[in-house]
């Protein structure tokens, strides 16, 4: 199998904790140099967020900003762990936690879309 590359990827929900603010129309565009990954992250519940990233082999190491379509700025981090589905897309566990609400914490999966790049949504 080759490497996981995370460069001009777009990521899209699978699910998330209650306490998540993303939802299934929040896309994600991950970007990568060596064990630098960024992301940014609009739609849905989401008016603007990035993600800086440390990448040690199929470990990211992230933290998260973003203000909500109705005004709230949030902050967290998270670890999250690369892999591949039977479909062979990206995916991409979370386990985090919100700074700016201190305490609650969650799960979310994300999967690589497919498009207009060659790449397929799931269930598609």
């Amino acid at each position: 199998m080759e490497p996981i590359d995370l460069d001009n990827t777009i990521f899209g929900l699978v699910e998330n904790s209650a306490a998540g603010t993303v939802n299934a129309d929040t896309l994600f565009h991950y970007h990568q140099n060596g064990d630098l990954v960024t992301a940014d992250y609009s739609g849905g519940t989401i008016r603007h967020g990035r993600i800086i990233a440390k990448r040690n082999g199929l470990e990211l190491s992230m933290l998260y900003q973003c203000i909500t379509t109705d005004g709230q700025l949030k902050a967290g981090r998270a670890m999250a762990l690369i892999g591949r589905n039977a479909e062979m897309s990206i995916t991409l566990d979370l386990e985090w936690e919100w700074l700016t609400d201190a305490g609650v914490k969650g799960r979310s999966s994300y999967v690589e879309l497919k498009g207009a790049n060659g790449r397929v949504k799931p269930g598609a």
